[in-house]
């Protein structure tokens, strides 16, 4: 009797590895890890509530100046909140019009999978066409810029981004920073974005090796 012919294990183990999910690459865990660990670090900073909405701590400026410096002074104590509630704001918006938010995720989504996260030895193909990596950041480049200033998503998100910032300077400007340990805050003096800054040094740290590969 003849053998049993062997199976080509090494083809199919190559097969499996090139399907792999995006979503399981190290560049996407790396990418995910240190934006979790980011946001977590950032949102242990976060204030009470109940400091935020004390109703006995607002009264109204008497100048211009004064609430100019309520409005630096709360936003270095409640720099995390404020973020919290322009995040809230924000989505709030999207998910009011989910046509434009389903068009802000596939252009996030196209950035990572096409560009950012897609190994540099797996060419895009569409229609037996194969894209280089200058001709996917153009394509993406240009989706970017229509999407964002001839849609109605950048009109959107600015709209949005106002509202927020309004509702943030409103309280900021009515909110008495006397009662506040502003101490230990205005040394560091980080300012309203820096959770922001943290996330995003975080994401750029991650997604670097992948930009450096592609020059």
């Amino acid at each position: 009797m003849s053998s049993p012919p062997t199976l080509p294990i090494s083809s199919q183990q190559t097969t499996l590895s090139q399907s792999q999910p995006a979503l399981a690459t190290p560049a996407v865990r790396a990418f995910i890890t240190r934006l979790s660990s980011s946001i977590r670090q950032g949102f242990s900073q976060r204030r009470p509530w109940s400091e935020l909405v004390d109703r006995s701590s607002f009264s109204r400026p008497d100048s211009l100046s004064e609430a100019a410096s309520r409005v630096r002074k709360n936003a270095s104590y409640f720099r995390v909140n404020y973020i919290s509630l322009l995040v809230l704001v924000l989505a709030f918006s999207l998910l009011s019009h989910p046509v434009s938010l389903l068009v802000l995720l596939c252009l996030v989504v196209a950035w990572f999978f096409l560009y950012l996260f897609r190994p540099s030895d797996q060419p895009i193909v569409i229609l037996g066409r194969t894209f280089s990596d200058r001709e996917t950041l153009g394509l993406l480049v240009i989706s970017t810029v229509v999407v964002i200033f001839l849609t109605s998503v950048g009109s959107l998100l600015i709209s949005a981004l106002m509202v927020g910032l309004a509702i943030v300077c409103a309280h900021g400007a009515f909110r008495v920073p006397e009662d506040l340990f502003l101490d230990d805050v205005e040394p560091s003096n980080a300012g309203l974005l820096s959770f922001l800054g943290g996330a995003a040094s975080s994401a750029a740290a991650s997604a670097a090796p992948a930009l450096v590969s592609r020059v």
